[in-house]
């Protein structure tokens, strides 16, 4: 016969091991997912990865900021020689295994194509700048509708509102790219 404490530790065993696993099914099958958000159709086994591709946004924008009062020098790809907006942003990409060509106008387009509007980007898009038809200067977005650039006009890496007032020194916003995939840690877009 079995004794009576043995058959409780053996259920208490059991209620433990099985709950997190109930709970985790649970909200998957209870969550309401938005049509335009991909984090929030995620199940909930795969927040975790949601949370990396946070992770890995905010360390971009940690690596930017790094940058800022880095001279700007056209043509310049590093810290120690300075750079161009292009420079700095195929830098800082470089630093998750993202390749970019080397020129804006390139850049954009590479990755996904988003909504250029600010509920729309995440830290780390890439923002694209320019007259006509041809992306000529080229930012990384780092949140609260500001980004990151290597400035001709400031000799310098700054960090500047997106919402400037027009002005003939700077060019207007055309697009923004995606590279972290909201969902899970993958980086995409090699050099395309």
């Amino acid at each position: 016969m079995i004794a009576p404490h043995a058959v409780f530790r053996v259920i208490a065993f059991a209620a433990l091991m099985f709950a997190p696993i109930r709970t985790m099914a649970q909200k998957a099958a209870s969550a309401q997912p938005s049509p335009d958000s991909i984090e929030k159709r995620l199940p909930a086994p795969f927040a975790s990865l949601s949370a990396s591709a946070h992770s890995m946004r905010d360390s971009i924008v940690i690596l930017a900021r790094s940058q800022l009062g880095t001279r700007y020098v056209l043509g310049g790809e590093s810290p120690d020689r300075g750079f161009d907006c292009s420079g700095l942003v195929r830098y800082l990409m470089a630093a998750w295994n993202v390749a970019l060509p080397r020129t804006a106008a390139q850049q954009a387009r590479s990755g996904v194509a988003v909504n250029r509007d600010t509920t729309s980007l995440r830290p780390g898009d890439l923002l694209t700048f320019g007259r006509g038809k041809r992306a000529s200067h080229i930012g990384i977005y780092v949140g609260d509708g500001r980004f990151i650039h290597a400035s001709s006009r400031a000799g310098r890496v700054v960090e500047s509102n997106l919402h400037r007032a027009p002005a003939p020194g700077i060019k207007p916003l055309r697009g923004a790219r995606r590279f972290v995939v909201t969902g899970d840690s993958a980086v995409i877009g090699k050099a395309g």
